[in-house]
């Protein structure tokens, strides 16, 4: 798998995600994307095994789809994800969002869809930044003298942008 590739499959309401490498907000765009259409799922799983390290946009993210599951009374699972994954998930308080699996997903797909995003569209990336950081700043409030700073220089980025796409 390419870095910057997101991998993900769907069956039967069971959201699977493949994440290998640094996944950080080029893989978060897309997986926002999924995350706000989706009305309702049974499960969503997620297999860090090949993952490296993560960025707080796509933690974010993956806390947006975690209180999304909590609404649903559904799961989301994170198998395979090293100490390294876990202590930043924990740090941020939003490791309750999430099953920790150790071992292959009982059900992995044998068929994945590659999902990416557009470096050029800067205004997706923009929103995503911003919704993903207020995300874990509504997961735990703890987060917000963490991030206030970062939703507030996201936030501008969207205005901006907006302007210049309005031109």
């Amino acid at each position: 798998m390419k870095e910057t590739d997101l991998l993900i499959s769907h069956r039967d309401g069971v959201y699977s995600v493949k994440a290998a490498g640094r996944a950080n907000f080029e893989y978060a765009v897309p997986l926002r994307e999924l995350a706000k259409t989706l009305e309702t799922f049974k499960c969503f799983r997620i297999n860090l095994g090949e993952c490296v390290a993560m960025d707080s946009t796509f933690m974010g993210v993956l806390s947006m789809i975690g209180l999304k599951a909590r609404r649903f009374k559904a799961g989301v699972e994170l198998y395979n994800a090293n100490d390294t994954l876990k202590k930043l998930l924990r740090d941020l308080g939003v490791n309750k969002l999430f099953t920790f699996i150790d071992g292959a997903d009982p059900d992995a797909p044998a068929e994945w869809a590659s999902a990416s995003h557009d470096r050029r569209d800067l205004l997706t990336t923009a929103e995503t930044v911003t919704e993903a950081h207020q995300t874990l700043v509504e997961a735990d409030s703890s987060n917000a003298a963490r991030f206030d700073q970062v939703i507030e220089f996201a936030k501008q980025d969207v205005e901006r942008l907006k302007e210049q796409n309005n031109k």
